[in-house]
């Protein structure tokens, strides 16, 4: 009996043992994924000059591989139709920049014009205020009987805004002319990289998976970008015809903006009310005929995104607003402009993987915008869709 007794007490350590060793090793594993994905997110900081126009090549060739293999259907070869796609997409940028240079230099020359009536009139208003919230400290005063309250002002200078955003500008139309050269080739080779994936894999299974996912990420991305820019299109042009019937200057420009802007869900629709308020101030004379041009502009983007978007793609994937107020501040914070216009596609493609693979469809839940009412609709999912 002794034996046996002694016997199980060592079972029993030799368990406890083990279970300590288990949870020793686990803890570590996740440290070391925690590092990884610093280590992982530092090193894409730093090589951003890289990666960027990398993966907006990769979203450049995911939304036109569509019109590529539906010429291919028509006998169009593969290597004919991109180098077609993307020198119309290149000469239609050119255009744009062309036609929009001379309106935009005249924007930017206004800037400090702009900037010093803004001070001026908001001056008057801070002028107010002072005065009414020192009334209401001296009568506080009197109320309480101290005398030794203290204002301190603090007045901060923004001039360093404009120059950081046309760097940043700067540094995304070089990304663009790269990643337009790499999706040419992308689109050219067809499905030859598909092919390399399918043979790179040992298991049948895993050859169908990794295909259906490719094939899904392909699809939603390009439909969801595809769907995106014809929105912002109708979107630019009602603010560009609102803007230029309530006399607001470069109407068309702010037509161009609010296409540019809406791709980035709520900062784009803030920024653009903002900028319409600002030039707005200084260029009418009441404050009430002021307020209307950026009143117009929230009207629009708030009948986009909360009635118009969600109707025209219904039984589309919705995305929780708050991961993507997230993502696109995040990148917006790591890659400038051009990582908060990835940031919705980024989402996507995580959301599109997570459907697919079952160890993560608990994370793909949280991406999921179900019962959010403030969800952002993107294409469905080949797993939600079916």
């Amino acid at each position: 009996m002794a034996d046996g007794t002694s016997t199980l007490n060592d079972d029993e350590l030799t368990a406890e043992a083990e279970t300590r060793e288990s949870r020793r090793l686990r803890r570590i594993q996740y440290m070391l994924a925690g590092i990884l994905i610093l280590l992982f997110l530092w090193s894409i900081s730093l090589a951003k000059v890289v990666i960027m126009p990398i993966v907006l090549g990769l979203l450049i060739a995911l939304t036109l591989t569509p019109f590529v293999r539906g010429l291919r259907r028509l006998g169009v070869p593969e290597v004919v139709s991109a180098f077609a796609l993307i020198g119309a997409l290149a000469l239609s940028i050119a255009m744009a920049l062309y036609f929009l240079s001379g309106p935009a230099t005249t924007l930017v020359d206004e800037v400090p014009r702009i900037r010093f009536e803004l001070r001026e009139k908001m001056a008057e208003f801070e002028a107010r205020f002072r005065a009414v919230q020192q009334a209401s400290e001296e009568m506080e005063n009197i109320t309480n009987g101290d005398n030794e309250n203290q204002q301190q002002v603090v007045v901060s200078d923004k001039s360093g805004v404009l120059g950081t955003a046309l760097s940043s500008l700067a540094g995304l139309g070089s990304a663009v002319a790269i990643a337009m050269v790499l999706a040419m080739f992308l689109l050219a080779a067809g499905d030859f990289y598909h092919r390399k994936l399918v043979e790179a894999l040992p298991r049948l299974s895993d050859k169908k998976r990794a295909l259906l996912i490719a094939h899904d990420i392909e699809r939603q991305i390009s439909r969801y970008l595809a769907a995106i820019t014809v929105i912002n299109a109708c979107l630019g042009l009602a603010v560009g015809i609102t803007l230029y019937l309530l006399d607001m200057p470069f109407a068309y420009l702010w037509g161009v903006a609010a296409f540019l802007m809406n791709y980035l869900p709520f900062i784009g629709a803030m920024l653009g009310v903002a900028g319409c308020a600002a030039v707005s101030l200084v260029t009418f004379d009441t404050v009430s005929a002021a307020l209307v041009p950026p009143l117009a502009y929230l009207t629009l983007t708030s009948l986009e995104g909360q009635i118009i978007t969600p109707y025209l793609v219904g039984r589309h994937l919705k995305l929780s607003a708050a991961v993507v107020f997230v993502a696109v501040v995040f990148w917006a914070w790591l890659w400038g402009v051009a990582g908060a216009l990835m940031a919705v596609p980024f989402v996507v493609f995580v959301k599109v993987i997570c459907d697919h693979i079952p160890s993560l469809h608990v994370f793909g839940t949280f991406l999921g915008g179900k019962g959010d009412p403030l969800a952002v609709t993107g294409p469905a999912t080949g797993a939600g869709g079916r």
